[in-house]
């Protein structure tokens, strides 16, 4: 599988990522221990259960984790040299064990570099959607991608 080079890339393009995520709990507390996150709502059902959400949150970082990692497939496995930012997080509604995630990517922009003549900067738009259909995060992503290397 190839991911696509910077002249593949159309402004306005967007995928509907096909691959799905179920959350589970042991994906939540693994995550959350992993990355040193102590925080109760994540890992401690009694002190969730008397929060507002009445049950664990899943750790927001995971789900943008997940949310970028499912566009890769689609878009940039093996073709990016590296990202450069996330922008504009936001994580409108809560994840919860066992909600199951679907994502897309839109292509916002894409431009040449001045420093890297074999590269250039996409910058994407993800979001992340539960069975609901309600979006529970998005993010903007620049990303540095290969252009199309010259036979």
């Amino acid at each position: 599988m190839q991911g696509l080079y910077l002249e593949e890339f159309e402004v306005g393009r967007k995928f509907e990522h096909a691959l799905r995520r179920t959350v589970t709990e042991m994906d939540n507390t693994l995550f959350s221990c992993l990355t040193h996150n102590p925080q109760p709502l994540h890992i401690d059902h009694d002190f969730a259960a008397k929060s507002e959400w009445g049950k664990p949150l899943v750790n927001s970082i995971f789900t943008l984790g997940v949310m970028i990692g499912v566009s890769v497939g689609d878009t940039t496995i093996g073709t990016t040299v590296g990202n450069l930012g996330m922008t504009d997080v936001r994580f409108p509604k809560p994840v919860f064990h066992g909600d199951t995630l679907h994502f897309t990517t839109e292509v916002l922009t894409k431009r040449e570099t001045k420093s890297r003549p074999d590269a250039g900067i996409v910058e994407f738009l993800h979001k992340a959607f539960n069975q609901k259909g309600e979006m529970v995060a998005e993010c903007k992503r620049q990303a540095m991608m290969r252009k199309r290397p010259k036979v």
